[in-house]
């Protein structure tokens, strides 16, 4: 007869491994008014894929991007950990709709000393991409403008969000993209009178483990910052509890993600 011990061993093996990995959870947000009935300008962020193999769940959530069609992806870092990985990378992007527009930035792991940032940027250049290092890049989506801040990460790179507001081009809208949440607290010193509309970032995982809620360690660069949204200033911060995973290949208490912000077109 199994005890229960046992039980409990096995569904935690069975949630922590398979269950809050596989299951990819959509967390979608209407901002500045937009609600289901408004015509919205919708933005995807995907943060650390850590991609190391094209599984079934990373299939099925480019197939599930191509079907919402956002007009942005955003990448927050850490998309690969190790030089090896950049062609199945090229691959992974290619599943994805090349009309979509995607914006990435470089998350600590990108520095790794086998990963060539010019091939990266050539990898998201060819499935209509670019990769923003303390730069700014302007969209517009028929009469509707949005600006994407890219910072460099905050850990292992040379973050210089003053160098990245100089290619700032204002627009409708505003985002900030940078790796680990810890530089909010930086940017809120330097912004200035610069409008942004909120600030993205992945790097903690959520905790990876969490435990009622409580994650007991995150990485450097984090801050004061776990997951979800910071509106205690502005402009608030969400933050990514991500894809992938790092030094032990699970999760517990922080469900695998991604986020749908809407924005209200300006009429």
């Amino acid at each position: 007869m199994i005890d229960a011990v046992t039980l409990l061993t096995v569904a935690f093996a069975v949630d922590a491994f398979w269950l809050e990995k596989f299951f990819i959870e959509t967390n979608e947000f209407f901002l500045g008014g937009a609600n289901k009935k408004t015509a919205n300008l919708k933005v995807i962020q995907i943060a650390d894929l850590h991609l190391k193999k094209i599984g079934l769940q990373h299939k099925l959530l480019a197939k599930k991007i191509n079907k919402i069609k956002p007009d942005l992806i955003l990448f927050t870092g850490d998309s690969i950990d190790r030089g090896s990985k950049m062609n199945l990378f090229d691959n992974y992007l290619n599943l994805f709709d090349e009309q979509i527009k995607k914006v990435a930035i470089l998350g600590n792991r990108e520095y790794s000393p086998d990963i060539s940032i010019e091939k990266l940027k050539a990898v998201y250049s060819r499935h209509n991409g670019e990769l923003l290092i303390n730069s700014s890049k302007f969209f517009q989506f028929n009469d509707e403008t949005i600006s994407i801040t890219g910072i460099d990460d905050y850990y292992s790179g040379n973050a210089d969000f003053p160098l990245a507001i100089t290619k700032y081009t204002p627009a409708n809208h505003h985002i900030v993209l940078t790796h680990c949440p810890g530089h909010r607290d930086i940017i809120l010193t330097q912004k200035g009178e610069t409008p942004i509309d909120f600030i993205l970032s992945g790097h903690t995982h959520g905790g990876q483990i969490a435990i009622f809620g409580y994650a007991p360690y995150t990485p450097i660069g984090s801050g004061r910052y776990v997951k979800g949204w910071y509106r205690d200033q502005q402009p608030p911060l969400y933050v990514s509890k991500g894809i992938g995973t790092t030094a032990f290949p699970i999760r517990f208490g922080s469900r695998a993600e991604i986020a749908i912000f809407n924005l209200k077109r300006k009429v």
